[in-house]
């Protein structure tokens, strides 16, 4: 077909669409014209009189999902800006006039054409420079560590390199090449945090950790999603908001739990479990005999199960946390588990955060309203991240009311309603949308944050050595974090 005939079949489309009729397709005599409404716009197949209607009906629909996994609007400018992505994936669906027998999932991968040789290639060649690097410093200080021997010799320092150059302004040169390096160096080592203790191992070469970060930096510096290993939750995510306190003293507590929480869409808590821990951390060995006093102030039932070595006599009459054998020491730069606890409920009210999500059908779709209201109120729950499922191919939904900010994430179909803080003073929000859909098209509804209060109200209050029962500065760092939270 020519680019005329192309044209001309386009022109003619809009004079012969009918739009108080209901039919999706317009015959003339030599082609079908099949189409389907986009809000604003059309798309638009046009095949032979005898093709088949049913496929052809298929392919449109397939068309029509692809355009809203590269376009958040389905609007003109929207289609006009990714229009060679839509061209590529389009591509993929008919081949020299008829249709590739691909899904949605095959479009995205063949599309991406990710290769994985191409990541080792690259991940190989990186090696390569880094190595090539490394023996580019190690020459220059060689050069170097030659000028400066031959000067306390009392020697004339040898000339490095070709171009008639002096031999005092080669040296010279050799100094500031390695100078520089080695200030790169020192920039690059800097921000790293240090250690408690230990030889610091930031100048190491060849670390196998250091080259695959570097390929995954790579990897997103070229566009790539990179996730970690635990991709389905977010509590990795959120350990690193959470920084460790700078002031680390020789005592350092961290209290840790973690909630598994499943809820119905009609109300009713189907199981909540509750883990959480005290990791002790000495970093100096003359506070190795010590005592934890523990405040347990839990109401919920909470089951407590102390370390094996720990006096479980001395924590039930006194509540402390001590050594069977006092004359023995807590190991030293190790964390150690000491007490850990936990809660298995299916009572309502223990629910630190209950969202409520109503989806009811409208006439073009679903309206959906989503609440929150936070029942522990002495909690302060930070980061909060609700994710809504979206149906595929109906593009974005229509925000009516909002208490804080939302995020639509086209290509997982996803809605995801963020909140920086809910607390006492923040205790409840809703959520108000539109788009086309079926109500269990919106579950389930998934929930993560992060809080520097725990759950279950237990704390260290005081650490006092085992001669003299003197007091010792400790520190503590409480994290409580999501491991899931579902409302099926």
């Amino acid at each position: 077909m020519t680019r005329t005939r192309i044209e001309g079949l386009l022109a003619a489309f809009p004079k012969l669409m009918n739009t108080g009729k209901q039919h999706t397709f317009v015959e003339t005599e030599s082609v079908r014209y099949v189409y389907q409404p986009m809000e604003k716009l059309y798309m638009v197949l046009i095949t032979t009189k005898n093709s088949n209607i049913l496929e052809d009906l298929e392919t449109l629909r397939l068309f029509s999902r692809v355009i809203p996994e590269y376009c958040r609007a389905l609007e003109e400018n929207e289609i006009s800006e990714h229009c060679f992505d839509l061209i590529f994936a389009f591509d993929e669906i008919v081949a020299l006039g008829y249709r590739e027998n691909v899904n949605l999932a095959q479009i995205r991968t063949f599309t991406e054409m990710d290769s994985h040789e191409e990541k080792v290639f690259r991940a190989v060649r990186e090696t390569q420079e880094r190595e090539a690097k490394a023996e580019m410093r190690r020459k220059a200080k060689e050069l170097q560590q030659a000028r400066r021997d031959a000067e306390r010799q009392g020697k004339k320092a040898p000339g490095f390199g070709g171009f008639g150059s002096s031999a005092v302004s080669g040296g010279s040169t050799t100094a500031m090449i390695t100078e520089t390096i080695i200030e790169t160096e020192k920039t690059k080592v800097a921000p790293a945090p240090a250690r408690p203790s230990g030889p610091s191992k930031a100048l190491k070469l060849g670390a196998k950790g250091k080259e695959v970060d570097n390929f995954v930096d790579k990897l997103k510096s070229e566009g790539e999603t990179i996730m970690s290993s635990n991709s389905g939750k977010r509590t990795s995510e959120a350990a690193k908001v959470l920084t460790p306190p700078v002031n680390m003293e020789s005592v350092h507590m961290k209290i840790e739990e973690k909630i598994a929480l499943t809820c119905g869409r009609d109300g009713g808590l189907q199981n909540m479990e509750l883990h959480g821990m005290i990791m002790l951390r000495i970093s100096d060995d003359k506070f190795g005999r010590i005592r934890l006093h523990v405040e347990n102030d839990d109401k919920k039932g909470v089951q407590l199960q102390t370390h094996p070595n720990v006096d479980k006599k001395l924590f039930t009459a006194e509540s402390l946390i001590g050594l069977k054998n006092p004359e023995k020491s807590f190991p030293v730069n190790s964390d150690v588990g000491v007490l850990k606890w936990r809660l298995q409920t299916t009572e309502e009210s223990f629910i630190p955060l209950t969202i409520n999500c109503w989806p009811s059908e409208s006439g073009n779709g679903c309206d959906v309203n989503i609440e929150y209201e936070l029942q522990e109120e002495n909690l302060e729950l930070n980061d909060v991240i609700i994710t809504i499922p979206l149906p595929s191919g109906v593009g974005a939904p229509v925000i009516g009311e909002i208490d804080g900010e939302y995020r639509h994430d086209s290509r997982r179909n996803t809605l995801e309603w963020c909140l920086p803080v809910i607390d006492a003073k923040n205790k409840s929000g809703s959520l108000e949308f539109s788009i086309a859909g079926q109500p269990n098209d919106f579950f389930p509804v998934q929930v993560s944050f992060i809080s520097k209060k725990n759950y279950c109200n237990i704390q260290v209050t005081k650490v006092t050595q085992v001669d003299g029962n003197s007091p010792v500065r400790f520190s503590t760092e409480t994290t409580f974090l999501v491991d899931k939270y579902e409302i099926l």
